[in-house]
């Protein structure tokens, strides 16, 4: 007895999970369905099959549509990803047009994050559906959505191609230096795609559709199986051939960690090891040099609450006296104006210290350098057309820089205006150029160069390392460009990422040519064999089903030709000539003889459903007589007295 309980418990638990199962599947599909057609309830179609298939076919027709918008919206979050180098240069420019501050870069990746997870999904739930074998059913609302993303991505595109193309440079400077772990991640993802291609080309009956996905996914699938033959990284090396740690040069100082500009700034940039200064310097209306980026004072002093019509004045055209009263600091410590997403919080001296700086001279810079032994490199913005020192900045600023005493090798000259007077009154200092051809600058005697690294990278970088150029960089800020520039020999970088460039010993992603080499024919060789593994197996579930559907098709067929016989059977039993013996009316005790149609042995249960059996469809009916009209006269002769013996006798 407690056995059976056992069973039944058993029977009862095993039931209940099956019905859970069941349950969360449907909750399952009514979310999928819910999410992709705003539809929460799982209704059966009442429309016409013609309707249907109408439907179906303007899904499919609208899917690619759906691709598209998430391959365009991957894309452009990619390319905004790895430009994260040039958010702050972004941010100025947005600043420059709207005259406000605030981190458009990151509004912008915020927005192409969503568009992609948006496409993502979408994509996801489509791709469950048809798993589950339901009709895509995209709902409109979706479909607008879908074609607004498409169109939002291709305004941001076009504005990337015509306004900022050197972002396109950035991301393939990008991809040398990841293309080792994308080459190897993309093996992954290929593994994990095979499974709904797979999918697809057993399912799928029309040989153009199985060209359309196979074809594509193979090519692709050869590609990355021998694109090491041809992949080119400069952090594929060995260690023991890595050059050294490039010099770090600070970018307005220590932007991130003081007000840039400032004597805080430059200050910060020396405890964090920098060997060089950069600043930009203008010219005052009385000759004074000092030190300021923007072309107005509204966005790094407190012009607007002093002097709020003369916001957007040249800074140039201000005398010394007011500037020096200027505060160029209390903007750094509200957050709205924080010119860094990824600045750490300040401690509260240095809150207070920033809040009390001013703007420096260029005297001040040089002090600090020449104290500290530190080089200092300068853009010298020229004066506009109604400075009175518009025709002679450059002597004014060279006369500075030797009142100053400084030693001359400590100064990189930057400015190419009136070259061959600098090197006449100043021939000490070191001269740079920009990106020229290598033959102008052996004839300027010039050895150094500061250059954009977008342009370097595909200028003849090996030209100019050939030639013996010492190498510039600027701006960088990203730990992953700092890796390819040391990777690839540079000798210096200008930052404003000081304090984190600093803390790196070795650069990131670098991998030895043996190690990568191991890893690719490694991943080759598993991927393959799921791949193989993935496909055999979806052909084996297949044929399996196919098995099963010829079996199940043989068995139905068998028992309807057995049910067919079997009613033949009945009515050529109901139609079988009787004896002209068994015709003959019996008396009420005189046993009947057995007739022709009833043989075997009688019996008592079975013989008034044997007659019911057999009089019942025998009834007359107009359409029965209309088929037989010449049998049925004597067929009722014959049925009474066939049937009349069989009922027992009341007496």
């Amino acid at each position: 007895m407690q056995n059976k309980n056992k069973r039944k418990t058993r029977r009862w638990k095993n039931c209940s999970s099956c019905i859970a199962d069941h349950c969360n599947h449907e909750c399952y599909i009514t979310y999928i369905t819910g999410l992709y057609s705003l539809e929460w309830e799982i209704k059966p179609e009442k429309r016409s099959r013609r309707a249907l298939c109408c439907c179906s076919l303007r899904e499919r027709l609208f899917y690619p549509f759906l691709v598209i918008a998430f391959c365009i919206s991957v894309v452009l979050l990619l390319v905004w990803i790895e430009t994260s180098n040039e958010y702050h240069g972004f941010d100025w420019v947005v600043y420059l047009i709207t005259r406000y501050w605030f981190f458009w870069s990151l509004l912008l990746l915020s927005l192409f994050g969503i568009l992609a997870a948006y496409t993502a999904l979408l994509l996801v739930l489509g791709f469950l559906l048809i798993w589950e074998g339901y009709e895509l059913y995209l709902h409109w609302s979706h479909k607008i959505l879908t074609m607004l993303v498409i169109g939002i991505c291709t305004f941001f595109m076009t504005l990337l191609f015509k306004f900022w193309n050197d972002r396109w440079l950035t991301l393939g400077l990008s991809l040398k230096i990841f293309a080792p772990y994308i080459h190897l991640s993309s093996i992954t993802v290929m593994v994990l795609l095979s499974w709904p291609v797979a999918f697809y080309l057993v399912h799928w009956e029309l040989e153009a559709v199985q060209v359309a996905i196979g074809l594509p996914f193979f090519l692709i699938l050869f590609c990355l199986f021998v694109v090491p033959l041809g992949i080119y990284s400069p952090c594929l090396q060995e260690k023991d051939e890595l050059g050294p740690k490039p010099g770090l040069i600070g970018h307005r100082g220590a932007p991130m960690l003081g007000p840039e500009n400032t004597m805080m700034s430059f200050e910060k940039a020396v405890e964090n090891g920098a060997f060089a200064l950069e600043s930009d310097v203008y010219l005052s209306y009385d000759g004074v040099p000092f030190l300021m980026h923007d072309y107005d004072l509204r966005r790094t002093t407190n012009i607007g609450e002093i002097m709020p019509n003369a916001s957007n004045t040249t800074t140039n055209l201000f005398y010394w006296d007011f500037l020096s009263t200027l505060n160029a600091g209390r903007w750094f410590v509200q957050s709205r104006l924080k010119p860094f997403h990824n600045m750490e919080p300040l401690s509260e001296a240095d809150r207070e210290k920033a809040r009390n700086q001013k703007i420096p001279k260029l005297a001040d810079l040089l002090e600090l350098a020449q104290k500290e032994r530190k080089f200092v490199i300068f853009d010298l913005n020229s004066p506009p057309i109604n400075h009175p020192f518009r025709n002679t900045f450059i002597q004014q600023v060279v006369r500075v820089i030797l009142d100053s005493k400084i030693e001359q090798h400590l100064i990189y000259w930057l400015p190419n205006s009136e070259r061959n007077y600098v090197k006449l009154e100043a021939p000490g200092f070191q001269q740079v150029g920009r990106l020229t051809p290598i033959e102008v600058l052996t004839r300027e005697n010039i050895s150094i160069i500061n250059v954009d690294y977008k342009k370097l990278f595909y200028n003849g970088l090996k030209d100019y390392k050939e030639a013996n150029i010492t190498i510039n960089l600027y701006i960088v800020n990203e730990p992953w460009l700092f890796s390819l520039a040391w990777c690839s020999r540079i000798h210096s970088v200008t930052t404003d990422n000081v304090q984190l460039l600093r803390q790196m010993h070795v650069p990131y992603y670098l991998m030895t040519p043996g190690y990568y080499v191991f890893m690719w024919l490694l991943l080759d060789i598993v991927s393959f064999i799921f791949i193989v593994a993935i496909f055999y197996f979806h052909w084996w579930r297949e044929s399996q089903k196919e098995k099963v559907f010829e079996t199940t098709s043989s068995h139905t067929d068998g028992e309807s030709i057995s049910l067919k016989e079997r009613k033949s059977e009945k009515g050529e039993t109901l139609n079988v000539p009787l004896d002209p013996a068994s015709q003959v009316r019996a008396g009420p005790r005189t046993p009947a003889a057995p007739s022709a149609g009833l043989t075997g042995p009688r019996k008592k249960d079975s013989e008034p459903s044997l007659v019911q059996e057999t009089t019942k469809p025998l009834m007359p009916t107009d359409n029965f007589t209309q088929r037989m009209p010449t049998q049925a006269p004597a067929y009722e002769v014959n049925t009474e007295a066939t049937v009349q013996p069989a009922v027992p006798d009341s007496k």
